[in-house]
């Protein structure tokens, strides 16, 4: 879960999106269930063969592969992960390096053979680490703010140190419009000054034209244009995303590929604040902070020079650091096919250290990759001899860099080490634990409907007894938001497996909600001791089929004509379009 972009929330909002309107009220509503399994036997598509349609039954290997796919292995795996030995797993961390040496040794002992880079499990990417160092200050008048309590600065951070002493403007929600005949600037002085805006909008305007008045690169381009110095944009928090959670993540240690071009040009400072803070920064005005904002709201003037100096010195360490992808094969044993692969993904990354803290990220994602790696165990045991192996090899990938933005899946598709046109497809397991709250009944196949993917899982979800959940909020685009969607950028038909619970829905919509609060991306995402392990073994045993069916198959799986995702394998040029989906799904 990659978290915030320079102006809003990325990502895994989309978990906590999901858990609260998807899992928490359609995966785990009892009232919703029949819908589901009319849904399930709506989708059910035909098998050669069987004038029933009925899915067909586990295969012997198939039922010998699942038995494999053993809880041990995920919970040693996930316990091991998420102890404070591996130190949160941060990318470029020394936790993190702890973790890739230990997921190959894991990858060695099963047989699988090095598909990193130079004939080994690795595969190092280098990535650019920035935080903010605690002698930073920042100063407004007599006010003196505390980082992360009462502001937060907003990446990049492209410099050592940026020092900044001007006198204050609050230009109020700082928009210049014609159409909306509003000029929040008249009259005021911006050069060499450090502006204070609020976030929002007053009431009663017309939506549309404020949001095109209001686009984040527009704005900035006016208000820096007229040379400002610094901003602090006010307002910053909404009652979903609290000014406190917001500054949870920006105040954290920030990683970005070393590969991605630098800025263009030099931006000045952007913190945001929180009203407490602007409470104080107001203090001794002619108005209150509260008081100025309700005025706004109501569509009043309220832009003014505040008559106060802003002292900032902004300190930051900067370093480059290396971390790894861990990729391991289970080699086929068809002469031609074993040339193409499944991929079965999980992120171990987690976040790391930061401020003193260890985040074991048990839950999100030490669990996916306990999941995977049950699932390489199960093969290897299950096909010991290369002559009864699957026709197609199997890579089993352990990625890095994925809580900052899925870099490590992206990097791997970029510097692919199994040519990606000849990657049939990848079954990603990332998560936030909801199949260790019970038994695992009902399963989301995200992805299921664009490609005949969805066909093999609702065929094996059938064959197991599990119930098929279509995607309960397909307008969240929870598709784009993990690994698997790296691939299908590339080309190549991807599934993310989620899992729910079983049994009385009122014990866990409260759980999934006080996880969401306490322990997500948080110091107590950690192993709990009623954690049902079966769920997650139920996930893999999928998982399991999923991929034998295609490793097994003559073709490899195929796009449907009518997905917007549907193009050839590692293209040569990009799509048009599919940048702008992965930016517009980050911002929700």
């Amino acid at each position: 879960m990659n978290s915030l972009s320079r102006i809003s929330f990325q990502r895994r909002g989309f978990w906590s999106a999901l858990l609260y309107t998807a899992l928490t009220i359609t995966l785990l509503s009892s009232a919703t269930l029949a819908a589901w399994q009319q849904a399930a036997r709506s989708a059910a598509v035909p098998t050669k063969g069987s004038a029933s349609g009925a899915a067909p039954a586990l295969t012997a290997p198939e039922r010998k592969a699942v038995a494999q796919v053993k809880v041990e292995t995920i919970r040693e795996v996930t316990t091991t992960l998420s102890s404070p030995e591996f130190e949160g797993r941060g990318t470029g961390q020394p936790g993190a390096d702890k973790a890739a040496t230990y997921l190959a040794d894991r990858f060695a002992k099963l047989g699988l053979k090095p598909a990193g880079e130079n004939g080994t499990y690795l595969q190092p990417i280098k990535f650019r680490s920035a935080q903010v160092m605690p002698e930073t200050s920042v100063k407004v008048g007599d006010a003196v703010l505390k980082h992360a309590d009462d502001y937060v600065i907003l990446p990049p951070y492209a410099s050592d140190q940026v020092d900044v002493t001007a006198g204050v403007v609050f230009i109020g929600f700082g928009v210049v419009s014609t159409e909306l005949k509003r000029d929040d600037l008249a009259g005021l002085e911006l050069k060499d000054k450090v502006v204070i805006l609020l976030g929002g909008q007053p009431d009663g305007v017309d939506a549309a034209a404020w949001k095109r008045a209001t686009a984040p690169q527009a704005r900035a381009m006016t208000i820096f244009g007229r040379g400002a110095a610094a901003m602090i944009i006010a307002n910053a928090g909404t009652t979903a995303q609290p000014f406190s959670t917001v500054a949870n993540y920006l105040s954290r240690r920030r990683v970005s590929l070393m590969s991605a071009p630098p800025p263009t040009f030099k931006i000045p400072p952007v913190l945001l604040v929180s009203d407490a803070a602007m409470e104080k920064v107001m203090s001794g005005s002619e108005m209150t902070y509260a008081a100025t904002f309700a005025k706004a709201k109501a569509g009043e003037n309220v832009s003014r020079d505040l008559g106060k100096t802003v002292t900032l010195a902004l300190r930051f360490k900067r370093e480059e650091v290396t971390s790894s992808n861990v990729v391991g094969v289970f080699d086929g044993s068809d002469p031609k096919l074993k040339e193409e692969a499944v991929v079965f993904s999980a992120h171990y990354d987690a976040y790391g250290i930061d401020k003193g803290q260890i985040y074991p990220g048990a839950a999100d994602n030490a669990l996916g990759v306990g999941t995977i790696t049950a699932i390489a165990e199960a093969f290897a045991k299950t096909f010991p001899k290369p002559a009864s192996r699957p026709r197609r090899s199997i890579i089993f990938l352990a990625v890095t860099g994925e809580e900052y933005g899925l870099f490590g899946s992206e990097h791997w598709v970029q510097h692919p080490t199994w040519p990606l046109e000849k990657i049939a497809a990848d079954i990603n397991f990332d998560g936030i634990g909801t199949e260790v709250y019970g038994p695992v009944k009902r399963v989301v196949g995200f992805g299921a409907e664009h490609s005949d993917l969805g066909t093999l899982f609702e065929e094996a979800a059938a064959a197991t007894g599990t119930i098929v959940t279509p995607d309960p909020m397909p307008e969240e685009n929870a598709f784009v938001r993990s690994d698997h969607y790296a691939f299908v950028k590339k080309g190549v038909p991807a599934l993310m497996l989620l899992g729910g619970p079983a049994g009385d829905v009122s014990l866990w919509i409260p759980r999934a909600r006080k996880w969401l609060d306490t322990d997500y991306h948080s110091p107590s995402d950690t192993v709990k001791p009623d954690w049902n392990w079966t769920g997650p073994q139920t996930l893999g045993q999928l998982g399991t089929i999923i991929g034998l069916r295609v490793a097994n198959a003559d073709a490899m799986p195929a796009w449907l004509p009518t997905s917007p995702f549907n193009k050839p394998r590692n293209p040569a040029k990009a799509v048009p379009g599919a940048a702008s989906i992965r930016r517009r799904a980050a911002s929700l």
